[in-house]
């Protein structure tokens, strides 16, 4: 197992889907002031990205005459089509920004949740045209960027965590990985570009 840390810098961007590119420019630029900074087009689709923190994006595609079921979740709550995807959360750095973000969201026509305290976290819920379920939080304990205690039960609240908690707890790391696998689609797509790409048969 590779032992070499990551010099992981955020998330470079969150790929969503709209229906609407106009509407989501609108809403993530003008409502939210994640500023639209690269736009790129090809016949099949539009891909727009928004900053909402330096490196960090969330993108939208839009594809080209190709209807998508739309639907509309809250956070949290389970639902067969969106069995990968619950909800996002935006990070801002304190309780007055949250305070500010909620009147901007009011101001802008948006529905929008109280402050909910989660302990660590403070949230506001909303959505977004897509009926993408969003939530804004800031750490009330912020567990990044610090060594983590896994036995600080303020953070680590699950009282039967699965096993790769406990060996983090117990051992300072975990016995073994898993393996994943590429998308079918993503390796014939690869093949009509002429690119190969090597199989593990393990």
């Amino acid at each position: 197992m590779a032992t070499d840390s990551v010099p992981w810098r955020g998330v470079h961007h969150l790929a969503l889907v709209t229906a609407d590119m106009d509407a989501t420019v609108r809403f993530w630029h003008g409502v939210l002031d994640a500023r639209l900074v690269t736009t790129l087009a090809i016949p099949a689709f539009r891909h727009y990205f928004f900053e909402v923190a330096p490196g960090n994006t969330i993108a939208f595609f839009e594809f080209t005459d190709q209807p998508i079921e739309s639907f509309a979740k809250p956070a949290g709550v389970p639902y067969p089509k969106a069995s990968q995807f619950d909800h996002l959360s935006l990070h801002l750095p304190d309780e007055d920004a949250l305070n500010r973000m909620r009147d901007r969201l009011k101001a802008h026509g948006c529905e929008v949740t109280d402050v909910i305290d989660h302990g660590f976290l403070r949230s506001i819920y909303f959505s977004d045209p897509n009926g993408i379920a969003l939530e804004a939080s800031w750490w009330t304990i912020d567990p990044t960027g610090r060594p983590v205690d896994y036995g600080d039960e303020r953070l680590f609240a699950d009282a039967d965590p699965v096993p790769a908690v406990r060996e983090l707890r117990d051992h300072g790391r975990l016995e073994r990985t898993v393996a994943t696998r590429l998308v079918d689609g993503i390796i014939e797509d690869l093949g009509r570009e002429g690119i190969t790409v090597e199989r593990s048969t393990g």
